[in-house]
């Protein structure tokens, strides 16, 4: 029971009298009026109608927690005492004179009676039999009144609990379609749909470790929690920002903004995830498949995917940006990963034009590979050169960097290359499939260089969603 803050006066005397009725009936040790948990609850099986009453209903049985508290020092509530209660107060509120004050009802009241003093004289004359007809008279009008406003009340009583009812209700309703804290509940599979994550413990542990990280984020439109979500949900299943506006009740522009912070938030914070394992730590999970064909050697596997774009204007940059095998206009990133599955290398984005062999030799991945590694890629990385020599037969001597391609002359060698080799198409599938907004057509702005940085926002796209990736159960 929270004490509510600006809403009058009457509310905040209300709401702190109910916090102290509900510390005084749970009588903890480590619970006072100043110290409670915010998720700390009250079961629903402390309460006659199994959920507490409308705050301002101090009247009613459930305002405080009464049942089965472990303690005789708070007496169960009578729910009949308090009906009773509520009606004379009903009753009471209802045949108040709707105008004409106190002083002139007290002196109507004075006048009436002094003029009845007479009259009860000369009834008194007539006989006993006379007067008490007259008063049994009055008796039954009074009481056919009295039952007729009681009737009223109990009607009214009746709305005002419907009406209380169905706002509760409504409420809750509300609570479960908009994009709120407990939007996810525990449904994993609601988790998986809209995070690509795999279940709520992971998000969970994503949340923890972002939030508290984003004290300096503007959070006045949204809270920590939806702008997360609206960045996964944009990421995951590339809803428009106009859709997404409507879901959190913002403007587009916000959305936009929103999304742009939020991924640079994750990049400055996830791109660690994204590491390559020393050699010590690769030889002791190298997968058996791969012990048996190269020993424990192999350091990564690497391979090239694109991203669709749309056609630049500047005639030079649509020169650069289109592939020929994808027969558009592309940026194309190159990708590692170790044995096990996990993604431990991803560079910047180039264009779609670029050769894999030029972006091998200028993404920084060559030094990476210590001597004496294996790496297995497509027949299209003519790298043999810069990485060493060919490996696809004979061992590699001491402090040699070791390269084994696609287009090896033996058969067998060949199939053993290639068939796990297809482990990184695999990652590189689910990437895009956990992610839809990489197999979209990506606009101009989000391949033009950051402000102050030498990456673009597609960069930082790609590596959010390659960190995430890692955060999932491997495919291999």
């Amino acid at each position: 029971m929270t004490e509510r803050k600006g809403h009058g006066q009457l509310v905040v005397d209300v709401t702190k009298r109910r916090r102290m009725a509900w510390v005084g009936a749970v009588r903890r040790k480590n619970i006072t009026f100043g110290n409670i948990s915010p998720f700390m609850y009250v079961c629903s099986r402390h309460f006659h109608k199994g959920h507490p009453a409308y705050e301002m209903m101090e009247t009613d049985p459930d305002w405080a927690p009464s049942l089965h508290l472990g303690h005789t020092e708070i007496s169960h509530t009578n729910t009949t005492r308090s009906a009773r209660r509520s009606k004379r107060e009903q009753r009471k509120n209802t045949l108040q004179p709707a105008e004409g004050g106190g002083e002139r009802h007290t002196e109507e009241t004075h006048k009436a009676d002094e003029d009845a003093v007479p009259h009860a004289e000369e009834t008194q004359a007539t006989g006993d039999g006379e007067r008490h007809t007259e008063e049994e008279t009055h008796n039954t009008q009074g009481m056919a009144v009295t039952q007729t406003e009681c009737n009223l009340c109990v009607h009214r009583g009746a709305e005002v609990n419907r009406l209380l009812e169905e706002n509760r209700q409504l409420r809750r309703e509300l609570d479960e379609h908009r994009m709120s804290d407990n939007f996810f509940g525990d449904n994993d599979d609601k988790v998986k749909y809209y995070t690509g994550l795999p279940n709520m413990g992971t998000f969970m542990a994503l949340l923890s470790f972002l939030v508290p990280l984003m004290s300096d984020q503007k959070r006045k439109v949204l809270s920590p929690f939806q702008m997360l979500l609206l960045t996964f949900m944009r990421l995951r299943l590339d809803l428009p920002a106009q859709h997404l506006a409507h879901l959190f009740r913002v403007s587009p522009k916000t959305v936009y903004r929103t999304f742009q912070e939020i991924v640079s938030f994750m990049y400055a914070n996830l791109s660690c995830s994204i590491i390559w394992p020393d050699r010590d730590t690769l030889q002791k999970i190298m997968p058996h498949q791969f012990v048996e064909s190269f020993g424990r050697r192999v350091a990564v596997i690497i391979d090239c995917f694109e991203i669709f774009t749309e056609k630049p204007s500047n005639l030079k940059a649509r020169a650069q940006m289109f592939s020929s095998y994808k027969h558009n206009h592309t940026m194309k990133y190159l990708i590692g990963i170790t044995p096990k599955g996990s993604i431990c290398f991803i560079s910047k984005g180039w264009g779609g034009r670029t050769s894999d062999k030029h972006i091998t030799e200028n993404s920084g991945f060559l030094e990476k590979l210590l001597p004496g590694d294996i790496v297995l890629a497509d027949r299209g990385f003519d790298i043999k050169e810069s990485v060493g020599m060919l490996c696809a037969e004979v061992k590699l001597p001491a402090f040699t960097k070791g390269y084994c391609q696609l287009a090896a002359r033996d058969v067998e060698e060949t199939r053993k290359v290639a068939h796990l080799r297809i482990h990184v198409e695999r990652v590189i599938g689910n990437i895009c499939q956990k992610y839809n907004i990489l197999t979209g057509t990506i606009p101009i702005n989000m391949i033009l260089p950051c402000e102050g940085e030498d990456i673009t926002f597609l960069d930082k796209i790609v590596t959010v969603c390659c960190a995430l990736t890692n955060q999932c159960p491997t495919v291999v």
